[in-house]
């Protein structure tokens, strides 16, 4: 069987050519051309949660699939915008709530927030990122994991950032070889413990963070290799499928300004 680690090369060896491949897809091709043509008709948080196609398109772009179901929460997120510090996207821990009330920003643009590139183009190569992951998923899992992480993890500033966001803090502790029980433990726990265990300014350098990747990529390798060969050994603890949301607001709402 092919490593992550060799997968993880391949897809990620050239990806102009790749992301010309995805955009091509029926699937894919149809649901852009659909936004682009009317994103701009999308006046209101109203209008946003109320075309489907629109808010699912959107919310895959910003890599939040996993939380369509939870409209009242964005909802809350897009009505209060980010200009406050006490507007409850700023008081989350997971900077994609940010950055989606940043580029819908009806709070402060009304009628015209959807007008800017973030809006239309931004978003339409967010939603190619997502499909470029996507496609990494098709190898494994963990080269999936390993692509996202390469985007995220620079944008990171504190270690509540990783237990704030499943998929980073999933890569994180394999790559530490840290158990996943460990996610149900106290939160300042979890985060003094991995604080001592990396800098998180490392990820902001490229070759700091492949080395990681790699790391990541090869303990995850050597997780399969046991489970397979002991089938009582469990693979990654769920990393999919819907977050209940007083565990999300929990973990969100704990220091978000801590280290």
């Amino acid at each position: 069987m092919t490593s992550s680690i060799t997968n993880y090369k391949l897809l990620t060896s050239n990806v102009s050519r790749t992301m010309t491949q995805l955009s091509s897809q029926p699937e894919i091709k149809r649901e852009v051309e659909y936004y682009k043509a009317n994103i701009s008709k999308i006046k209101s948080v109203d209008d946003f949660l109320g075309n489907q196609r629109i808010y699912n398109f959107a919310m895959t772009a910003f890599g939040m699939k996993d939380l369509i179901y939870a409209k009242g929460m964005i909802r809350k997120v897009l009505t209060e915008g980010v200009d406050s510090q006490n507007a409850f996207a700023m008081t989350l821990t997971d900077q994609r709530f940010r950055d989606l009330a940043t580029t819908f920003d009806f709070k402060k643009y009304g009628s015209t927030a959807t007008v800017f590139d973030r809006a239309q183009q931004g978003t339409v190569d967010k939603y190619m990122q997502n499909a470029l992951e996507e496609k990494a998923g098709q190898s494994s899992e963990a080269v999936r994991l390993a692509v996202y992480f390469d985007r995220k993890a620079p944008s990171l500033s504190t270690i509540y950032g990783i237990l704030g966001d499943k998929a980073l803090y999933a890569v994180v502790r394999t790559a530490l070889g840290l158990p996943d029980s460990l996610a149900g433990t106290d939160i300042d726990k979890q985060a003094k413990l991995i604080g001592s265990r990396i800098n998180i300014d490392d990820f902001k350098d490229p070759a700091k963070r492949s080395a990681f990747i790699t790391r990541y990529l090869g303990m995850s390798d050597a997780k399969t290799n046991a489970a397979e060969t002991n089938p009582s050994v469990s693979l990654f603890s769920g990393i999919s499928g819907r977050i209940d949301m007083n565990t999300l607001l929990s973990i969100q709402t704990l220091k978000r300004f801590g280290s």
